[in-house]
């Protein structure tokens, strides 16, 4: 078998023409990077997109085995808004409403109530919170301390359910939050 030798020969000039081609193609990706972010909208602020949630419980009051409870929308203080809001009712012996806010200081602070049982309630809420021999007094009722390794918690036990107030905010004002509470 014969082999025989070729000599590829480079034209003169291309290695400096596939830099400059190169330079060339980066900047039209740069190019085009840059009028994207110039023209795609930005949200800016905090990412918290509020939900209006007056619809939500004035439905969930009307399905719900137990009084709901809510701030009035209306009422809330200056900087509060509602992220979320849900009513499960698919389940009449465990029906569950969850109302979440992020407060004026950027805190999570939320209502959890249900007729199921306390415990899972409690339990779900808090993630698994401990609960404390304290209480704090809202509105003249007492209702229990939970402290959690992620959520502090305030529950109130009912007849007819429980109410979980909790959320990363102290205990001071997750009572100031379940004083703004209503049932109607």
């Amino acid at each position: 078998m014969a082999t025989e030798n070729v000599t590829v020969r480079k034209r003169p000039g291309m290695a400096a023409k596939s830099v400059r081609d190169m330079v060339l193609s980066l900047a039209a990706v740069l190019a085009a990077g840059l009028v994207i972010y110039l023209f795609i909208p930005h949200s800016g602020g905090n990412g918290v997109r509020p939900v209006t949630y007056a619809d939500s419980l004035a439905s969930a009051r009307r399905a719900a085995p137990y009084p709901v409870l809510a701030p009035p929308p209306q009422s809330l203080p200056s900087g509060w808004n509602a992220t979320a809001v849900s009513f499960d009712g698919s389940n009449p012996q465990a029906a569950v409403w969850q109302l979440q806010f992020i407060d004026a200081n950027g805190q999570y602070v939320a209502i959890q109530q249900s007729n199921g049982s306390p415990d899972s309630v409690i339990h779900n809420a808090t993630l698994d919170g401990q609960k404390s021999s304290a209480t704090t007094l809202v509105n003249g009722t007492a209702w229990t301390r939970y402290q959690g390794s992620r959520y502090q918690a305030l529950v109130l036990e009912g007849p007819k359910g429980t109410s979980v107030v909790f959320g990363t905010e102290g205990f001071a004002e997750l009572g100031r939050f379940a004083a703004m509470l209503s049932d109607h």
